[in-house]
């Protein structure tokens, strides 16, 4: 399957597919017109015409929890 453009993985390009597909299915008004009724397409196509973005958002990790900090109540 060869990488789709603007996306940094196929993987990545399903699932923004699958979000927005269900957001058409919730009732979300199409962005393209296009000939077929079903959402995954109509998906599909919004991505290929660059009508949908997205963005990775990182996020921050928690710092650890030392063990004797959660046996002792910190106190030492």
């Amino acid at each position: 399957m060869k990488l789709m453009s603007g996306f940094d993985s196929n993987y990545r390009y399903i699932l923004v597919a699958a979000r927005r597909a269900r957001q058409l299915q919730t009732g979300a008004p199409a962005l393209i017109k296009t000939g077929s009724r079903k959402v995954c397409r109509i998906a599909q196509d919004e991505l290929n015409a660059g009508l949908i973005g997205y963005s990775i958002e990182k996020k921050i990790a928690k710092p650890l929890v030392a063990p004797v900090e959660i046996f002792d109540g910190g106190k030492h």
